[in-house]
């Protein structure tokens, strides 16, 4: 059956292992880092996040079209501001495919499945072949507008996708197929592919990466 969970649509696609800093001032929102407040252990207090297709993450009409992947999150950090705002810090658990979505109650209601991470055996050739693509990639944005990643990239492949895929730049329906990915392999084949398509691009139009030009960036809530 599925689990209830409370939903927080965003024009982003956020990944497993990732770190996402939102400030929250819209009422249905507030409400829902009040609710994850009044559970006594940190470890349950987890919402639901999918990116919006089409619409907006603010206003009376919001979203009109919800992607059906997106992430179940952890609330980790939470500061509470004078004006009833809050700045909140949650990281990505894992993957999730919302089945239903009520908006009619305080904040918004999910009914989602969790899409556990099948284990499958990476051949190395892939992994390998990832870093190196990465490694090219990451020393020609240095030189234009710096370090994508801090620190060295992780050896586990599942965390190595789930790394290359939030470090690169790619438009929203590239960034959603890499989450939607069967397995590791797959999504570290994918990466490598936009990767590449990437340093072919930035190698024409050397001032930003290719896909920055057409990129529209978002603001978190």
């Amino acid at each position: 059956m599925p689990d209830e969970l409370p939903m927080f649509p965003l024009n982003a696609v956020i990944y497993p292992g990732v770190s996402l800093p939102l400030h929250v001032f819209e009422d249905r929102y507030r409400a829902l880092v009040h609710h994850l407040l009044r559970i006594d252990d940190p470890a349950e207090r987890v919402f639901g996040s999918v990116a919006i297709r089409e619409g907006y993450e603010v206003g009376d009409h919001g979203a009109q079209s919800l992607f059906r992947v997106g992430v179940r999150l952890q609330l980790t950090d939470v500061e509470s501001n004078p004006d009833g705002t809050f700045d909140i810090v949650a990281v990505g658990r894992d993957r999730i495919q919302l089945d239903r979505l009520r908006t009619t109650e305080t904040f918004p209601v999910g009914e989602v499945r969790v899409l556990n991470e099948p284990e499958v055996v990476v051949p190395v050739e892939v992994v390998e072949r990832a870093r190196a693509t990465f490694t090219a990639y990451r020393a020609m944005v240095r030189e234009i507008a710096g370090d994508p990643l801090e620190g060295e990239l992780p050896r586990d492949p599942a965390y190595l996708s789930w790394t290359l895929a939030a470090c690169t730049p790619l438009p929203l329906g590239e960034r959603q197929e890499l989450l939607e990915a069967a397995d590791p392999t797959d999504r570290l084949l994918l990466v490598t592919d936009l990767l590449r398509a990437e340093l072919r691009a930035m190698n024409v139009i050397t001032s930003l990466p290719a896909t920055e030009v057409a990129r529209t960036r978002w603001s978190p809530n």
